[in-house]
């Protein structure tokens, strides 16, 4: 499986404290079966994203950890007027090993009205967002349609492992569910900030997905669109899965 979001990295947000959670995050990620880990650390009003200590801190984690799983480096950029400057005049910085897509979060508490131009920038500039974890935003559960129309614009949609297993209490899981049946959710991640509490596994997800929807349903969400983000490849879009898990049609 393939991890695009986590703060795995020590010291830069609200993530990982230190050196040895960071490594303890890593064996989790790698006993669980996770081959690549993104390391996304925050771009918002309280913690500044800078490139040059994000790739230190990478190379420091890995020479730490080991070879597994692969460190890739991103960014969980927030809506904001100044980042979403930045992201436009130097997409390069803040995308997924400096390739085509984004991570981008929308406030808890505004869902910005002109999103939707916000994305056609993004898009205009070669940049895909991914929008994160929408079922924990009590505003985005409320805005199916917005998100589908995101959706239709380009972006593509991320959703929280542990939300599946009911982490986040019963209206993130049951959001992130409707996310799938609708065939809104493209990738599923961990967003992992420890070791303990948010820990880097997606094996509970993929086995839970896999249950539900079928097999090519969670070798989708975990292995292959992440997969197609690290390569900056597009991310297919699919109607919607059969709640018996059985089928998963393309439609464009």
């Amino acid at each position: 499986m393939i991890d695009i979001h986590s703060h795995i990295l020590p010291g830069l947000d609200d993530g990982s404290p230190s050196l040895e959670e960071s490594v303890e995050m890593m064996r989790i990620a790698a006993r669980t079966g996770t081959t690549d880990i993104v390391a996304t650390p925050h771009a918002n009003l309280e913690y500044s994203f800078e490139l040059e200590l994000t790739e230190r801190k990478i190379a420091e984690l890995a020479a730490a950890a080991g070879p597994e799983p692969r460190i890739h480096r991103g960014c969980d950029l927030h809506l904001s007027y100044d980042n979403i400057q930045q992201a436009l005049a130097r997409p390069s910085r803040f995308t997924i090993d400096g390739g085509t897509y984004l991570l981008v979060e929308f406030p808890d508490l505004l869902i910005i009205r002109t999103a939707g131009d916000i994305f056609d920038m993004l898009l205009g500039a070669g940049v895909v967002p991914i929008i994160t974890h929408p079922e924990r935003n009590a505003l985005l559960q409320q805005r199916l349609g917005e998100l589908e129309g995101w959706v239709e614009q380009g972006c593509r949609v991320q959703v929280t492992a542990q939300s599946f297993l009911g982490r986040f209490g019963r209206q993130a899981r049951e959001f992130a569910e409707l996310l799938v049946r609708r065939g809104v959710a493209h990738l599923v991640a961990s967003d992992a900030h420890d070791a303990e509490d948010r820990p880097p596994d997606l094996a509970g997800a993929y086995d839970y997905l896999r249950r539900k929807y079928g097999e090519e349903v969670a070798q989708r969400l975990l292995v292959d669109n992440p997969r197609r983000v690290l390569e900056s490849r597009p991310i297919e879009v699919f109607e919607k899965p059969s709640a018996t898990g059985k089928k998963w049609y393309r439609f464009w």
